[in-house]
C-alpha cells in the first residue's frame, strides 16, 4: 500500500466493508469522481456525484442551510460538512465526501485563492473535515484538493474500521 489513500485503496476498503459513496464538489467540477471512476471496478463502491458549482445549487440539491450560504458563502467549512452529509442523503451512499474553495485566479467570498475545505460524512454520524491553504495555479490547486479529499476519506474509512469490527464481532 502506498502512504495511505489512493483512489484504489478507498474503493478496495468500500467493497470489502459492502459500503458506497458519493461526492459533492464545487471547485473541482468532478475530478474526484473522474479520480474515483478511473478505477477498474469502481462502479461496485461508487454511486454518483452532484457537481454544485453554483452557490445556490448547493442550497436546492445538497440541503446546505440558505442562511449559512448568505452569512459566510460557499467557502466554508460548515458548508463543506453539510454539502457531504447532502450528497450521502440525495444519492443513498454510505459515505459523502465534498470539496468546496477558491482555486482562482480571483479571491472569492472574501477568501484568498487556496482556501479549500473537504468534508467526509459517513454512518453512525461519522464526521471529519479539513481546511487547506494551497498554493499554486487553478488547476494546481484542483489537483491538491482531489487527493486531499481522497486521502481525508481513506482516513475516516481506516479511523471508523475498529468500530465496525467491534460492532459486527461482538466487541472483540
Amino acid at each position: 500500500m502506498s502512504d495511505g489513500g489512493t483512489a484504489a485503496e478507498v474503493l478496495a476498503l468500500l467493497e470489502r466493508r459492502g459500503q458506497t459513496l458519493a461526492v459533492a464538489e464545487s471547485l473541482t467540477g468532478g475530478l474526484v469522481a473522474a479520480e474515483l471512476t478511473s478505477v477498474d471496478g469502481a462502479s461496485r463502491s461508487f454511486r454518483g456525484s452532484v457537481t454544485a458549482y453554483a452557490t445556490e445549487l448547493k442550497r436546492e440539491l445538497l440541503g446546505v442551510d440558505g442562511a449559512l450560504l448568505a452569512e459566510c458563502g460557499a467557502v466554508d467549512a460548515e458548508v463543506a460538512r453539510q454539502m457531504a452529509r447532502g450528497v450521502r442523503r440525495a444519492l443513498g451512499a454510505d459515505w459523502g465526501v465534498a470539496t468546496t474553495g477558491v482555486a482562482g485566479p480571483t479571491p472569492q467570498d472574501g477568501q484568498p485563492v487556496g482556501t479549500v475545505h473537504v468534508a467526509v460524512a459517513g454512518p453512525s454520524d461519522a464526521m471529519a473535515a479539513a481546511a487547506l491553504r494551497l498554493e499554486g495555479d487553478r488547476a494546481g490547486i484542483r489537483g491538491q484538493t482531489v487527493q486531499a479529499a481522497v486521502k481525508l476519506l481513506f482516513s475516516e474509512l481506516i479511523a471508523t474500521a475498529g468500530a465496525k469490527d467491534t460492532e459486527q464481532h461482538g466487541g472483540i
